[in-house]
């Protein structure tokens, strides 16, 4: 609760700490120094304490002999840029917190995110080098570029870093990273997110270590990601973590791992903006492997959604295993987003039937399955599902159609020599035999004999049209090479 309320009063604490002129502060921090205070209490008259001890700022004149005599300190002024309450690791911690907020499911925030990370390039742009004599400000640097902020300023602060502030292994592999080369540097980066694992930038490397060796190895990939996720939870870390560990169980089958992070992903980021990211590649991991699914876990994962998002996914799930051919798994969802539907003749009850009627056409059912899906109003389609409704039709009136008589004369005697039998070799089989004994070898039939025979034959039975256009083309075809190759050998 604590989170939510601070949340709404960041953007006024940040344009306070920006905005406020430093004398300001200062002459308000004398008087409690003067008075033996030890804290100034904090903004917006809440009381908490700062979240880290090395947070709070001191008040002016602590320790100072004046004020240990009662006597008012003089106020330091501090130029703005050096401003103790924009410090780059203090501006940090209210970017992660508003990216955390974002994929917990406040998307307000996320004009908020664009603004912080223009503040803090700004901010990391103007400080005083000496700043990064404190580690926290190394860190803030380095994970701001790992959280979608300029890499170009990155390059700025390790050209003008004199003192070496900054490890130059970090910044070379996210420098080559953050240029699109991290697979030049994957292994280094790999023992660097090792090294780090227990740092502040650790996960953040993990996370980035991940994505440049999924490539080449998804299964040190899926370590990494267990390391970014498991050292920072409930963070915008942990979520891009589960999502991609679970794009990694769909492309190598690890069925059973890949359910595991769908349960995690459901269970704590249901709301996210990649939210439907994470649904297309579950969705996708359940048609592909199902036989490896039992319909109950599908049903337990699901059942951390409330009821409008279950049906969704049942319904996206039945829709992409009808056209996959994954009869039982497209039935069972149809079944269970007609459950949370209610009612079959609103638009997602008449939804679950489609796609159910879908999932029955390649059984004995197909009739009346086709029966089912004719009657659904295209207004209740969209045009996708109008177009494969039109396809599962087409499929259903071909399989039903009773067979042409004419097709039933189309069989033609064994060939015994083992030679193809074309049209003229069936046609003259046809009328020589005719009245023959079975066992009777036909003479050789010449000259006007045999085109009488021909004529006959084609009297009795019709040449298909589009078949003798066929080897008529294919005849002119083959003149025009065996002429080319006359040619050439001449």
């Amino acid at each position: 609760m604590a989170r939510r309320q601070h949340r709404h009063l960041l953007p006024l604490f940040l344009s306070l700490a920006l905005a406020a002129p430093a004398a300001l502060r200062a002459e308000e921090a004398a008087p409690a120094a003067a008075h033996g205070e030890t804290e100034a209490p904090a903004a917006g008259g809440h009381a908490e304490a700062p979240a880290h001890a090395e947070d709070a700022t001191p008040a002016a004149g602590r320790g100072d002999p004046a004020a240990d005599h009662g006597e008012a300190a003089a106020p330091t002024v501090m130029p703005a840029d050096d401003s103790a309450d924009t410090v780059p690791y203090k501006m940090l911690r209210s970017l992660q917190f508003v990216q955390d907020s974002v994929v917990l499911g406040d998307h307000s925030a996320t004009e908020m995110q664009r603004f912080m990370l223009g503040t803090i390039d700004t901010r990391l742009r103007a400080v005083n080098p000496a700043v990064f004599d404190d580690d926290r400000n190394v860190d803030a640097a380095l994970i701001y570029a790992m959280s979608g902020g300029n890499p170009q300023t990155l390059e700025y602060l390790v050209a003008r870093d004199v003192n070496g502030y900054f490890d130059n292994r970090v910044t070379d592999i996210l420098r080559k990273y953050l240029s699109g080369k991290g697979l030049l540097v994957a292994k280094t980066l790999v023992e660097t997110a090792e090294e780090y694992k227990d740092k502040k930038i650790g996960p953040y490397l993990a996370l980035v270590g991940g994505n440049v060796t999924i490539a080449k190895s998804p299964e040190d990939a899926l370590k990494l990601y267990d390391i970014a996720r498991l050292n920072a939870p409930g963070t915008i870390i942990e979520e891009a973590a589960l999502r991609r560990s679970v794009a990694i169980c769909l492309d190598k089958g690890m069925v059973d791992k890949g359910l595991e992070y769908s349960q995690r992903y459901v269970r704590r980021f249901l709301h996210s903006p990649y939210a439907s990211q994470f649904a297309d590649i579950f969705v996708r991991l359940l048609v592909e492997h199902d036989h490896q699914v039992k319909p109950q876990d599908v049903i337990d994962i699901l059942s951390f959604m409330d009821e409008a998002r279950q049906r969704e996914i049942y319904l996206r799930i039945a829709r992409a295993a009808a056209i996959a051919g994954k009869g039982e798994l497209a039935r069972m969802a149809a079944g269970r987003a007609q459950m949370l539907s209610g009612d079959s003749k609103n638009a997602f009850g008449a939804l679950a039937d489609f796609y159910g009627g879908m999932a029955a056409i390649p059984t004995d059912k197909i009739d009346t399955a086709a029966r089912d899906i004719s009657t659904i109003s295209d207004k209740e389609l969209s045009p996708r599902d109008q177009l494969l409704r039109a396809a599962a039709r087409s499929v259903a009136e071909q399989v039903l159609r009773q067979p042409d008589a004419a097709s039933l004369t189309q069989a033609s005697a064994p060939n015994s020599s083992g030679q193809e039998i074309t049209s003229e070799h069936a046609a003259a089989g046809s009328a020589v035999g005719e009245g023959a004994a079975p066992d009777a070898v036909p003479g050789p039939v010449v000259g006007e004999a045999a085109q009488s025979s021909i004529s006959d034959a084609a009297g009795q039975i019709e040449p298909d049209p589009a078949f003798s256009s066929f080897v008529t083309s294919s005849r002119s075809q083959l003149d025009e090479i065996d002429g080319l190759l006359n040619k050439e050998s001449n």
